[in-house]
This record gives structure tokens, C-alpha cells and sequence, in this order.
């Protein structure tokens, strides 16, 4: 298993090529804010064939090089629903205003959908390149928010990738259009702690970590596992990179 990530752009939001080993085909996560050069050189780099991008969510952070990277590979893009407008209108989802510019200025993000745009459902197993990427819905970071998770194979453990759901020490800020703290916490427990100790979770920002290690020490899981009611209002868990 090839599982190449790095952080891009103005957010350092983590992009993933993932494939069954170097030289075969592969799947493209994330490719978000200045991502584009990242992943011709990370496909050259390993010899690998792109044949889809699928996205976590529909913040521009995340979807901000969707457009040219699908556009130079000739693939599609797979998201969620209740996500894909944010594609086309990101302003919408950032609480600013429609035609207020991004990143300060007129040099900022071309925004939009790719030629190619497949939705996402929850519990659908996507057959790509080679793997097995099962689905899940967990809104509350925002409404069309999902997981990819990959199953344990011989020379891996199993594998979340778990968008802006869940950081090590932390979760996805619940302040922005479509965020929801008390969604969020329902997602985590239906998704992330039914999960093996060993997962490997890699994330939308910072550094990857495990299921049991946020067991034992992210207050977030730690709460729903103890079936507490949150004491956290939305926002105050933003992460310190991201949207």
C-alpha cells in the first residue's frame, strides 16, 4: 500500500494519493488550496495513474484544486450531496459575502465543478484503483461531510481518512454555515468509535494518529464515549489550521 500525503496551500490542508503500491493507479484525496503542483509531483514521483479525486467536504480548503487536477488527469470528482454547491459557491459556506474576494484579493481561487461530478452515499463502497473506499456520512463540521475508510490489509492497518471529523487532540470547528457541535459529536460516535484501536487516522490538518490514542486522550471522543452531554458550544473546538 502507497499512501502519499502533504500539506497545501494557505491552510496546510493534507492531500493524499493512495494506491496499491508504486506505478499502479490511484485515488487522490483533498486536493485543496495550491494542491495542483503537489500532486503532478507526487504522481511523478511514484509513477502513478490518478483515476478519481474524492473529497471530504466542500470547504474551499479542501476542494480549491479539484478543478485542475481532474481537469489534467481527464477524472472524476466524488462528493457528498449536500456538499457539492460549495464547489461553485464557496462565499455561501465561509460566512462572507457573495463576491467577496478570497484571500484577500483578485489573485485569489478559481472556483467551480469539474467536468465530472459523482455524489457520495452513505455506506457506498468505492471500487477505485485497485481499493476499497467505504463511506461514511458524518456531518456536523459541515452538512455533507464524510470519512473514507480503508480495511486492514496484510501490509496496513486499517485506514480513516477523516476530513475536518477528526484531528489528534482535537475536532473540526462547528462555526461556519452548515456546522453543527451537537452533529458533530453524533458522527464521532457513530463513526470513529466503533473503530479498532489500531486505525490509523489521517486527517484534514496536522499530524496523523489512532483511533486508541484519541480513545485515551481527545476530550471530544472521550465525552461521547462516556455518554456526557456536551459542554462545548460550536466553534470553541476550531482547529488551529483550516476552516
Amino acid at each position: 500500500m502507497l499512501i502519499a500525503g502533504f500539506p497545501a496551500g494557505a491552510w496546510g490542508t493534507n492531500c493524499y494519493l493512495v494506491a496499491p503500491a508504486a506505478g499502479e493507479e490511484c485515488v487522490i484525496i483533498d486536493p485543496g488550496h495550491q494542491a495542483a503542483e503537489g500532486v503532478a509531483e507526487t504522481v511523478a514521483r511514484h509513477r502513478l495513474k490518478p483515476v478519481a479525486v474524492v473529497l471530504t467536504h466542500g470547504h474551499l480548503d479542501h476542494v480549491a484544486s479539484v478543478v485542475p487536477v481532474c481537469g489534467a488527469h481527464e477524472v472524476p470528482a466524488w462528493i457528498h450531496p449536500e456538499d457539492r454547491e460549495m464547489m461553485s459557491e464557496p462565499e455561501k459556506w465561509l460566512g462572507r459575502a457573495i463576491g467577496q474576494p478570497l484571500l484577500g484579493g483578485p489573485g485569489g481561487i478559481t472556483v467551480g465543478e469539474p467536468d465530472d461530478v459523482r455524489e457520495l452515499a452513505d455506506g457506498a463502497v468505492l471500487s477505485l484503483a485497485g481499493l476499497e473506499l467505504t463511506v461514511a456520512h458524518a456531518p456536523g463540521h459541515t452538512r455533507g461531510s464524510v470519512t473514507f475508510r480503508l480495511p486492514e490489509r496484510t501490509d496496513v492497518p486499517p485506514v480513516l481518512f477523516s476530513g475536518d471529523l477528526l484531528f489528534a487532540g482535537s475536532v473540526g470547528r462547528t462555526d461556519l454555515p452548515g456546522g453543527d457541535h451537537a452533529e458533530l459529536l453524533r458522527s464521532l460516535a457513530r463513526v470513529c468509535l466503533p473503530l479498532d484501536d489500531s486505525t490509523v487516522v489521517l486527517s484534514g490538518h496536522g499530524p496523523q494518529t489512532t483511533i486508541g490514542r484519541e480513545r485515551a486522550a481527545n476530550p471530544f471522543l472521550r465525552e461521547v464515549a462516556s455518554g456526557a452531554p456536551s459542554r462545548t458550544g460550536g466553534g470553541t473546538a476550531a482547529p488551529r489550521r483550516g476552516m
